[in-house]
């Protein structure tokens, strides 16, 4: 055939050319069928190259989608083997730009719609969704570290998209070969269309139309069949590798051009299908190293059996947690049989594999999904072990030794009932041991149980004077003599602070045992503590409630003994009482009061009292104290004794203790420049943070100069944080007001707080201007002594409390410079104070005519 086509002039090579000389030699009467038939031809040939050219086209697009599909199926494929994050997401994001480099390839073959339908482009795109959202599912679960989920996402939906997808890519590849032969059947039924045409033509030029048509069938009909015949064994082998004829391929014409194209997409075709081979095996084999690599770098052991429970792989940590060796942990070894090297290992009792083996079989039954138990070895170790099943009735376990996360939550849990200083039970704890007392859960011979609640006496003093660590040391102690006090079936509780439980049961009369424990309990705590070298004496208030009669629940019996240690506390402390029903009265009673308090201030039945101040030098008034008074609409006038302490507990006191100090200020505004007032600050006032803005406000609010206001401290509020205290207090004296050290004598008084700090007065108590006398040498003594301090401190000092002119020339000739008392004047309402004091010139006159009017 080539040494054929060398016998045409180059002109004349092509196939139009050839037909044109092979018409021009036919007989006139057959050129008009020879003409039709030519045009017939080359129409069929034409339309056969173009659909060629399509098939070709779609045949390259085809290959590129499936080396896209192959490339994203590996990515896909790696992301459940990779534990780094890093390489996860850079996997996910290769694959997605694989993914949409298929896409835009998908969308240009679903271009050719003559090659591939609407409803073929449909499904691939609805296949390529489930892809994505496959391949987001796998990503998402590899972030979790969820490998097992990725994995099954992997070999489920996603392969079962990708296979659909290559189906119908099949499908388009076998259009494809349809196309080809639908142009090789036009080509035949042009040529059955052109011996219909030709018979009237054919008779007087059979010699011309036999060599036309011997030319059309040698040049042109069977080099089309050839290749025709070329693509059918293509297609029906799959081997890309067969060679077509060369005298094909050498030819110059438009069969040569066609031949030649195809040869060169073919061997680009098996190029790249021999390259995707290449890639893949690679890709594989790295995936299984690195899944290797995963397994043996593990935290936990892993280990995966068929259906048949015979073991397929397991990692090195599996082996090493069960003391296995690499024979006795080779693929195919039975459960059973792994359980029994344990057993042999002492991870295992013989006698219970039998048992452990239908207790692991019974967790994961086939088809149903996983589980996790924890196990204890016989070592102590405890062994969280999660089972997953796989579609083939296998499982998959991972081992982890949480015998570390076990012990840290026994310890999380004895902390959570236990005291952290002491060690001793908490009111968790204390609750609990209650409520199966009363349940009857652990109660001794139904005895029912004694609750002795008790308070540390004079504890805040050694915690204050000593410093917190001593505090801590002191407690410690305590909780020792207490548990050496008790029976093994009693328990001792730190409820917080410096307040402990006792929960007692009694062998015989309860109250009775009840009563010697507590006696016991007082004495020891009585005794010295020594803290470093430093003795400590504390003592010990205890209330006492004993079930059933005291309550028949925990929370009753623990409210009542409760009620019990406020009373011993009240009545003297270092001591201890029974419960008595009288208790919660009065505790009812304390809450009616405090809920009236809460509701006074709101209702305006708060009045201010004054009671002047006269300085002896001059016996002249120079101010007055501010004193708080409640008329309640019920109980009538409620004593400051009966509810200040109340408002100082419930916190009550800030507002009530601003009021004061506004109301105070205002009214002593309108009075003479010269009379200062004074008001009382409570050491929740004085701990405020907004006492300074709070004073500044009330003076600002009502025109008063700050040296006019006397704010009245005592020593308690330095105590607790004394730096801060002298700060405060510094901070007012810079306003200008006046700082007097109230109920000087009593309590904690020292001199290192006149020493530390200038007060402007000093006021001594009342208790040591009433016992004044000849004969109480001691009374009178501290009253001399206070006065002379003053007196060398340039200090002013007043005497509260004189009643008597005898009380008075005493306070007097010992060197007070103030008095204060009902000899004076009793507090009274403002009103009072303008009628007695006001209204004539009694601010100048004398003792005398102060106390006459």
């Amino acid at each position: 055939m080539s040494s054929a086509n060398h016998l045409w002039p180059t002109p004349m090579r092509g196939i139009s050319a050839k037909t044109l000389l092979v018409l021009a030699a036919a007989a006139l009467p057959a050129l008009f069928v020879a003409a039709v038939l030519g045009a017939i031809l080359v129409t069929t040939v034409t339309r056969a190259e173009r659909d060629f050219e399509t098939s070709t086209i779609v045949a390259r697009r085809l290959t590129d989608i499936r080396v896209l599909l192959e490339r994203e199926q590996g990515l896909v494929a790696r992301i459940p083997a990779e534990l780094d994050l890093s390489r996860v997401e850079r996997y996910a994001e290769e694959a997605a730009r694989t993914s949409r480099e298929l896409d835009a390839a998908i969308t240009a073959l679903s271009a050719h719609t003559g090659l591939v339908s609407p409803a073929i482009v449909g499904e691939i795109d609805a296949a390529r969704r489930t892809m994505a959202a496959s391949t987001a599912r796998v990503v998402e679960a590899a972030r979790s570290f969820a490998q097992t989920t990725a994995l099954e996402i992997v070999h489920g939906p996603f392969e079962e998209a990708s296979r659909l997808l290559l189906t119908f890519l099949d499908a388009v590849g076998s259009n494809v070969d349809s196309v080809a032969e639908q142009a090789r059947a036009r080509l035949q039924a042009s040529s059955a269309s052109a011996w219909r045409l030709a018979p009237a033509a054919l008779i007087g030029a059979l010699g011309m139309v036999a060599l036309g048509i011997w030319l059309m069938r040698r040049e042109i009909l069977a080099p089309i069949l050839r290749l025709n015949e070329h693509v059918q064994r293509i297609k029906d082998s799959r081997d890309l590798d067969i060679q077509q004829d060369r005298r094909f391929l050498d030819r110059n014409d438009e069969i040569g051009t066609l031949c030649a194209s195809f040869e060169r997409m073919i061997g680009e075709l098996g190029a790249a299908r021999r390259q995707l081979i290449a890639r893949s095996e690679a890709e594989i084999a790295k995936h299984t190293e690195r899944l290797e690599a995963a397994l043996t770098n593990m935290l936990q052991g892993l280990a995966m059996f068929d259906a048949e429970r015979r073991l397929i792989l397991c990692n090195g940590h599996y082996m090493r947690m069960y003391g296995l060796t690499p024979e006795q942990a080779k693929p195919g070894t039975t459960l059973r049989q792994i359980l029994q090297y344990r057993a042999a290992n002492g991870d295992l009792d013989v006698s219970a594999v039998d048992k452990v083996l239908e207790r692991l079989l019974a967790r994961v039954p086939y088809g149903e999904s996983g589980g996790s138990y924890v196990s204890r070895l016989s070592d102590g170790r405890w062994i969280s072990v999660s089972v997953e099943p796989m579609a083939d009735g296998g499982t998959v376990t991972t081992h982890e030794d949480i015998t570390e996360r076990r012990l840290a939550e026994n310890r999380i849990a004895h902390m959570a009932r236990h005291d952290a200083l002491t060690d001793l039970p908490n009111r968790v704890l204390l609750r609990e041991r209650l409520e199966q007392a009363f349940s009857g859960e652990r109660r001794h011979d139904d005895r029912f149980p004694t609750v002795l609640m008790l308070d540390l006496d004079r504890f805040k003093e050694v915690n204050d004077t000593l410093g917190h660590p001593a505090g801590d040391a002191l407690l410690e102690s305590v909780a020792e003599r207490l548990r050496a006090c008790v029976r093994k079936s009693d328990m001792v509780a730190r409820l917080g602070g410096d307040e402990f439980a006792i929960v007692h049961f009694a062998e015989r009369a309860a109250a009775a045992e009840a009563e010697l424990l507590a006696k016991r309990i007082v004495e020891v705590l009585g005794a010295p503590f020594d803290l470093a070298g430093q003795l400590a004496a504390i003592g010990a208030s205890i209330g006492i409630a004993v079930a059933p009669e005291d309550g028949a629940d925990p929370d009753t019996l623990m409210k009542n003994a409760d009620l019990a240690l406020y009373r011993s506390k009240s009545e003297g402390r270092g001591t201890y009482r029974f419960f008595a029903p009288e208790m919660d009265e009065r505790m009812q009673a304390r809450r009616n009061l405090e809920a009236d308090l809460r509701n006074a201030l709101r209702d305006k039945q708060f009045t201010v009292h004054y009671q002047p101040l006269v300085n002896l030098e001059t016996d002249q008034i120079c101010g007055f104290e501010a004193l708080l008074r409640w008329a309640h609409p019920d109980r009538g006038n409620v004593g400051p004794s009966e509810f200040i302490p109340l408002a100082e507990e419930t916190g009550l006191i800030l507002p009530i203790g601003e009021w004061v100090l506004r109301e105070a200020c205002i009214e002593a505004a309108g009075w003479p420049d010269h009379l200062k007032i004074a008001v009382n600050l409570s050491p929740a006032q004085f701990r405020s943070p907004s006492l300074v803005q709070t004073v500044m406000s009330a003076l600002a609010d009502a025109g008063m100069p700050a040296n006019r206001l006397e704010l009245e401290v005592t020593e308690s509020v330095m105590l607790q944080d004394e730096a801060a205290a002298f700060a405060t207090l510094g901070r007012l004296r810079d306003l200008g007001v006046r700082i007097a050290l109230d109920d000087f004598g009593t309590g904690y008084s020292s001199l290192s707080s006149l020493r530390k700090f200038p007060f402007n007065k000093i006021k001594i108590d009342r208790s040591f201007v009433s016992d004044l006398s000849e004969a109480n040498v001691d009374a009178l003594a501290v009253v001399r002594s206070i006065a002379q301090l003053g007196v060398s401190l340039g200090i002013a000092t007043t005497a509260e409390g004189v009643e008597t002119e005898h009380q008075l020339d005493r306070v007097r000739a010992e060197g007070c410079t103030e008095i204060q008392g009902y000899f004076i004047c009793p507090p009274s309402p403002a009103s009072e104070i303008e009628r007695r004091f006001f209204a004539g010139n009694h601010t100048r006159a004398g003792v005398g005519a102060a106390s006459a009017a």
